[in-house]
């Protein structure tokens, strides 16, 4: 099965996922919520998966009622095979269908090698890695048997690129993997009309990783009090993103505008590994 040749499409046709069906993994807050909504502005109809369930049907309330679209809320643990393959089943009979599948979920704990349990080291893999495989397999598994094929976007990050920071080793091992992972699965899955994608952001301030961030620095106070600033550099283009700058590359990556592509991943760093 081939990749579609959109050339004919117009500007607007070549942008809009009305018709899709999306899941978002990781999808309760920051840039899985950013991406469920951008996805949904441009017609999909989206699941959010999120180890928080309430914190899920939450952000596809908000997502459902603000953008017009159908949104789900379901409990998902990536690390865990059965928990993916139930919502994915969920979205083929809640929203129809399955097109778009958005491995987001991570976790980024900061521990120094010398320090590090391999309880630690296995959780990060399992989230950051097994969950993507998981994902991508359950995703492609019900994308192939519909026929139509679908697009696989995978948030990876800088970290995938090179070294980040002293304690970030089983994070920026795990990232290596998604990335390697991620050229692998468009090899595999071309022939069934699903291309994959990455996407990988710089450090974006959000609630989960502001709590992080504000834990590696030995501070107690709220992760909103903890100045982005402090925690990275302005990079070139004179400030430090934020979850819609990640959301709209993924919406490029999940619509036909990037129709030839696969395989990639996608640097959205504000110029931070130029």
């Amino acid at each position: 099965m081939s990749i579609a040749d959109v050339s004919g499409k117009s500007l607007a046709e070549l942008v809009s996922l009305r018709g899709r069906r999306a899941v978002v993994t990781g999808g309760g807050r920051g840039l899985g919520k950013a991406i469920a909504s951008r996805l949904a502005e441009a017609g999909a109809d989206v699941l959010i998966g999120d180890i928080d369930e309430a914190l899920a049907v939450t952000a596809a309330k908000q997502i459902a009622e603000h953008h017009a679209v159908r949104a789900v809320g379901a409990a998902m643990d990536v690390t865990d095979a059965a928990s993916v393959a139930s919502a994915a089943d969920r979205a083929l009979a809640e929203l129809g269908g399955l097109d778009v599948w958005v491995n987001n979920a991570g976790v980024f704990p900061a521990v120094p090698v010398l320090e590090m349990t391999e309880e630690t080291w296995d959780n990060v893999f399992a989230v950051n890695a097994r969950g993507v495989f998981l994902g991508a397999r359950e995703a492609a598994r019900r994308m192939s048997a519909g026929g139509t094929g679908g697009v696989i976007v995978n948030i990876i990050s800088t970290a995938g690129f090179r070294g980040s920071a002293p304690g970030l080793a089983a994070y920026v091992g795990s990232k290596h993997a998604a990335r390697g992972l991620t050229r692998e699965l468009a090899l595999e899955l071309a022939p069934l009309g699903i291309r994959v994608l990455g996407v990988a952001p710089s450090y974006v301030p959000t609630e989960g990783n502001m709590l992080a961030a504000a834990a590696a620095l030995g501070d107690d106070a709220p992760p909103t009090d903890v100045p982005p600033t402090d925690l990275m550099l302005n990079g070139p283009v004179g400030r430090v993103g934020v979850p819609d700058d990640i959301a709209r590359v993924v919406l490029f990556c999940a619509s036909d505008l990037s129709a030839f592509m696969t395989g990639s991943t996608l640097l959205a760093d504000g110029g931070d590994t130029a």
